[in-house]
């Protein structure tokens, strides 16, 4: 018996360019856009070296609609999908090709407000059987409570605290 893996991506990342959206023979709509990510270390010498990693996002049905309308380029998001690499045979020259891409099934917008839209705390969530189908709903809106600043000479005495 085969032991079966897990395939599963997490990003937090900037839009690249706005979503470029088609509708596919089947009437569902695909989103296709790029995601940069960011991370610093510093190399042996001290000085501090930023990468960026751009990564091809897919998003399918419901949730490509949403990401048409929503996300801007620069736009902050985190994202949850699979890895997929496909390949294909170009034409004149007969080369195969192959590009690796997130498939995204569940995607938030965060960071700061910029038009009237989402306050960043919009979640949204897809469901995709094998073949690429797709369908989303909206899920549960998610986010960190928020708390209230309160100031050092109004906090609660120790005796007040519940724990």
């Amino acid at each position: 018996m085969a032991s079966r893996g897990l395939n599963k991506v997490m990003l937090i990342g900037n839009l690249g360019a706005d979503p470029e959206t088609k509708v596919l023979p089947s009437g569902q709509m695909v989103a296709n856009f790029s995601l940069a990510t960011g991370e610093s270390y510093k190399d042996q010498n001290g000085n501090l070296v930023e990468k960026t990693e751009w990564h091809k996002i897919v998003v399918y049905g419901k949730l490509a609609e949403i990401c048409k309308q929503y996300l801007k380029k620069g736009k902050q998001v985190y994202l949850e999908g699979k890895i997929q690499t496909r390949s294909w045979d170009d034409k004149e020259s007969g080369k195969k090709n192959y590009i690796t891409e997130i498939i995204c099934n569940e995607m938030q917008m965060i960071g700061a407000r910029t038009d009237g839209g989402s306050n960043g705390s919009d979640h949204m969530t897809s469901s995709s059987d094998d073949d690429g189908a797709a369908y989303q709903e909206p899920a549960p809106k998610v986010g960190a409570p928020k708390v209230k600043a309160v100031p050092v000479d109004a906090a609660p005495g120790k005796d007040d605290l519940p724990f």
